[in-house]
């Protein structure tokens, strides 16, 4: 039995190359970096890697985060800037027994003494973005409200699992700002003898629930992963807006380690990707209830050619 889950239509491509591993027994870790490594490589998406949306003095700033499940060995990079694929330079942290989480300079520092690749993240593209935001607010910037992480969760045949995350955060973040996504716990959680968990949303909200750590707490309670992430998602939606009047977007996905997998958001138009033993990559999208509940269906042809026109459109500034 392997499988793998993704936030966002974008983790398409990556995790049909990371299924393509596992189906040929490759190692989930393995998998897991291949997968995100595509999405940060395509520029046309706009959230992570290159072509990641600026901050607010126009610098691409990274965030990736890597887990092994087995170990529970975490690395992470927060607000590092002009190296490639981030992830991979989370997941060699992984492996360190101690500063296994680096940020700015630090980060920067120890991807230049083991050999990542230095590459300058900000694209023409994402230039445009940013001149054409600036016009568009003059009076005052604030963050984009887009913030769409790319966060996976892997299982391979050995039972092997982990979870990865990689994002450019918020457009138009202040300098040095960090969500979720690196964070254990929050952005990420993985245990091969439970399952993994992934958020996409508001970091400064999913940080408040430690809510992808609980979701691995309920499943190891015995919850499948659907019930865990929507009374995880719920609880923390309801317990925000209670205490503050309001709740940044959640999303998240999950997996046990028998494969079974769920997800839940608090918004509508949130959209993860599936593969497992049996089955090709597919895009669902959720449909958030009245209840707070969540319906997926198949994403139609349709959908899906829209999706990337959208993408790919040229910038009118």
């Amino acid at each position: 039995m392997w499988g793998m889950i993704a936030t966002w239509r974008m983790a398409l491509e990556g995790v049909g190359k990371g299924a393509e591993m596992l189906r040929q027994g490759g190692d989930a870790g393995d998998a897991v970096e291949r997968a995100v490594r595509e999405v940060e490589d395509f520029p046309y998406y706009k959230s992570v890697g290159y072509g990641g949306l600026p901050n607010e003095d126009m610098e691409v700033e990274l965030d990736a985060a890597f887990m092994d499940g087995d170990t529970l060995d975490i690395g992470a990079v927060a607000a590092i800037k002009d190296y490639a694929n981030p992830v991979s330079i989370a997941r060699r942290l992984s492996g360190e027994p101690v500063n296994s989480v680096l940020v700015g300079e630090g980060a920067e520092r120890f991807a230049h003494k083991e050999g990542f690749e230095r590459k300058n993240m900000l694209t023409d593209r994402a230039k445009a973005f940013y001149r054409k935001r600036k016009k568009e607010d003059e009076q005052e910037l604030k963050p984009y409200k887009g913030h769409d992480t790319v966060g996976m969760v892997c299982l391979d045949q050995k039972g092997k699992m982990t979870a990865a995350t990689s994002t450019s955060g918020l457009f138009m973040k202040k300098k040095g700002r960090v969500g979720d996504s690196p964070i254990a716990g929050s952005g990420f959680y993985a245990d091969s003898k439970v399952g993994g968990a992934s958020a996409t949303g508001l970091g400064e909200d999913l940080m408040k629930g430690c809510i992808s750590y609980e979701i691995v707490r309920l499943m190891k309670e015995g919850l499948h992963p659907q019930e865990a992430c929507e009374r995880a998602v719920l609880s923390l939606d309801r317990e925000l807006k209670e205490r503050r009047g309001k709740a940044g977007d959640l999303s998240l996905i999950a997996m046990n380690n028998k494969g079974e997998w769920g997800a839940a958001t608090n918004i509508q138009g949130f959209s993860f990707v599936v593969a497992a033993e049996g089955a090709e990559p597919k895009v669902y999208l959720a449909t958030l209830g009245e209840d707070g509940r969540c319906t997926f269906q198949e994403a139609s042809r349709e959908w899906m050619e829209d999706y990337m026109r959208t993408r790919m459109a040229p910038v009118e500034e």
